[in-house]
């Protein structure tokens, strides 16, 4: 039985650290901002009374995690795929690398200045790289 390939581990660890620190910082700002205006935690039973209590600036965590929990599936599939039908390359590797790192822009962007632009470009090419992996694998199981 041959070993599999362990080329995509970190990147996969790249992300789940990336989404806990993301979870971290939500979890500081939304108590945070929920201390500081005294807020009744029973007041937040739903998604839309936290909309409703907390102002948009004081939730790009909350918004960025729920992003961590959207494309990045894709990308964990594509890189569970590869490593177990033993298609993992350096182009691949490659690209997940580039998906990380592109993800961590986004993140950085979405919990600070939140500049629309800039999120989208991070986003966009972070799509493209696991697009990339997407094909790629398809292509080579036809």
């Amino acid at each position: 039985m041959s070993m599999l390939s362990n080329e995509l581990a970190m990147p996969m660890l790249g992300m789940l650290v990336l989404t806990l620190l993301v979870w971290a910082y939500l979890f500081i700002q939304r108590v945070g901002y929920a201390r500081a205006h005294k807020l009744d935690i029973e007041a937040m039973k739903t998604p839309q009374d936290m909309v409703a209590l907390i102002p948009a600036e004081n939730s790009s965590a909350s918004n960025n995690f729920k992003n961590l929990c959207e494309m990045p599936v894709v990308f964990y599939a594509t890189c569970l795929y590869l490593t177990v039908f033993g298609g993992v390359d350096d182009l691949h590797v490659t690209c997940a690398w580039a998906f990380v790192g592109f993800r961590v822009m986004h993140s950085l962007v979405h919990c600070t200045y939140n500049r629309v632009m800039h999120r989208f470009i991070a986003y966009l090419l972070s799509s493209i790289a696991v697009w990339i992996m997407v094909i790629r694998a398809l292509l080579a199981a036809l």
